[in-house]
């Protein structure tokens, strides 16, 4: 390994023997000047140089202005400041200037030492912390994974899963996240097994776990307050790891009550599940009630078009009292821009539904345009990618704007997506739907031990298109092909974000409940 490499400008370099040696017996090398022209012209002809200290009050040019130098051409390069006093301006001056640190003279070798491995050795250190970290509750996840984990055990192995995803995501563990990565699949199998034994038996009972079509009965209409306006903020395709990601930024201006979840429907895509969360019936039930107001995946026409029609007769149905509601979608930058400009207009109602559709596209488009699938590569770059929309989009603009009155705030989604691998063959007549985590048909050809096949769809709640429709989902990351141009469209669709199917990233959704500060 090579040595870390130091630059040290003072103009008293002779009087700093002592502490030189005891770096160099530590593995430093140190490369020393005596003034701040020095400094900069050493720099720009060595590099590789790894962090740069300077003395403050160096005749000529001073610590400050040589720091501007070497700033200006390396803003990242670690910078520490030494200084014979703690004068406020001066280290105001400095702190603004970009220093990484600063050290009192006369300088002490520890107090040079401790700085050195909080700048350089930070990341490092983290990393080796998390690895054994990792290592030491790998066992533990993998036993609880394999031990028949109930409908309220597998959100809480999830939302393990994924602390340790972002932890080792930050600490660019690379090992350990391919490690994670073997071990998030592992619990994808099992959950997906879990799923078939008990999905039919949980929509026929009523007793399986809060879903998409009783979340709004369960965890929202309960906690509405009649004296303080509830906004529900449904982003649509908002995984877990994604609310995680931004959950940070929203804190800043919001207090998490509390982090809950529920479980998607199946199929987890947009037309089932959102129709359900609002209506409060699965998708047959919707069907039989609501004439017309139902398109099966056969039917043109648009499947979410009366998301406020049903999300008023759920509240005349479920609350006993006049409810002052508004529903507002937003799809494009136009209606963005809408939401920013009256979102406190909105605070006049009981409860406001917003329907974000960002995420969502996002993952459309990731799988068409090429510039997109290198911004979101992998689960870290596209969580990366959700928080700086997030931050720059106009529905942050009117959270902000929100926060500063008494507002209960609801973040939940539909579904969530999952990143496909592998590619199971499947044959459908032109009825059959095109998506590649579920499909709907009459005459579909599979095999039956590589999905989860429901040939009597109204044991799911689902509505059949024909007598003889029965649907299939895909479990953990696979994706449905045609034979048709397989290699062509494989190659295509690897890699890409999806839903639909039964996976911990489709069916297990976050619902958090916020209140402004």
């Amino acid at each position: 390994m090579d040595k870390i490499k130091i630059l040290w400008a003072d103009d008293e370099i002779d009087l700093l023997k002592p502490q030189l040696l005891f770096l160099e017996k530590k593995g430093y090398e140190v490369i020393t000047v005596t003034n701040g022209y020095d400094a900069i012209e050493e720099y720009e002809s060595n590099k590789n140089i790894d962090v740069v200290f300077l003395d403050e009050s160096m005749p000529g040019l001073t610590g400050l202005e040589t720091l501007t130098k070497i700033k200006e051409n390396s803003p990242h390069l670690p910078c520490v400041m030494i200084t014979k006093n703690e004068a406020e301006d001066i280290m105001e001056e400095a702190i603004g200037s970009q220093i990484d640190d600063y050290l009192i003279k006369p300088v002490n070798p520890n107090q040079i030492l401790l700085t050195l491995k909080k700048i350089i050795d930070n990341k490092r250190l983290i990393r080796e912390k998390t690895n054994t970290d990792y290592q030491t509750q790998f066992r533990e996840i993998l036993m609880e994974i394999n031990s028949g984990l109930d409908q309220e055990s597998w959100p809480e192995i999830y939302k393990k899963i994924i602390s340790w995803e972002l932890k080792l995501g930050s600490s660019s563990s690379d090992d350990m996240a391919e490690i994670l990565a073997m071990q998030k699949r592992e619990a994808n199998a099992e959950f997906s097994k879990f799923i078939e034994r008990n999905y039919v038996d949980w929509i026929q009972d009523g007793n399986g776990p809060t879903m998409s079509h009783n979340v709004l009965r369960n965890k929202l209409f309960p906690e509405m307050d009649e004296n303080i306006p509830t906004v529900f903020l449904l982003l649509d395709c908002l995984r877990f790891d994604q609310w995680k990601s931004i959950e940070p930024v929203i804190s800043e201006l919001f207090t998490v009550e509390k982090e809950d979840h529920f479980y998607s429907i199946l199929p987890t895509a947009t037309q089932y599940a959102r129709n359900a969360i609002f209506a409060g019936m699965m998708p047959d039930e919707i069907q039989q009630n609501y004439k017309g107001k139902w398109l099966n995946d056969n039917e043109e026409g648009g499947k979410n078009m009366h998301e406020k029609y049903f999300m008023e007769q759920n509240l005349n149905r479920t609350i006993r009292r006049e409810i002052k509601m508004d529903y507002v979608k937003v799809t494009n930058n136009y209606h963005a821009k809408l939401l920013n400009d009256n979102v406190l207009n909105y605070l006049n109602n009981d409860l406001t539904v917003i329907v974000y559709n960002f995420i969502d596209m996002m993952s459309h488009a990731r799988t068409e345009m090429e510039v997109l699938k290198e911004l979101a590569g992998d689960e870290n770059a596209y969580r990366s990618l959700t928080k700086s929309w997030f931050l720059h989009s106009p529905l942050w603009s009117a959270l902000q704007k929100i926060a500063e009155k008494k507002v209960k705030l609801f973040i939940a989604t539909d579904h969530g997506t999952i990143r496909v691998k592998n590619p199971v063959k499947v044959i459908g007549d032109r009825e059959t739907t095109t998506n590649l985590r579920y499909k709907v048909g009459r005459n579909l050809k599979y095999t039956s031990k590589e999905l989860f096949e429901v040939t009597k769809p109204e044991l799911a709640k689902l509505p059949r298109p024909n007598m003889s429709s029965s649907f299939i989902f895909a479990r953990e990351d696979d994706f449905f092909l045609y034979p048709k141009n397989y290699n062509h469209f494989n190659n295509f669709y690897k890699n890409t974000f999806q839903h639909g199917g039964i996976s911990l990233e489709e069916m297990i959704c976050p619902f958090i409940s916020l209140k402004t500060k």
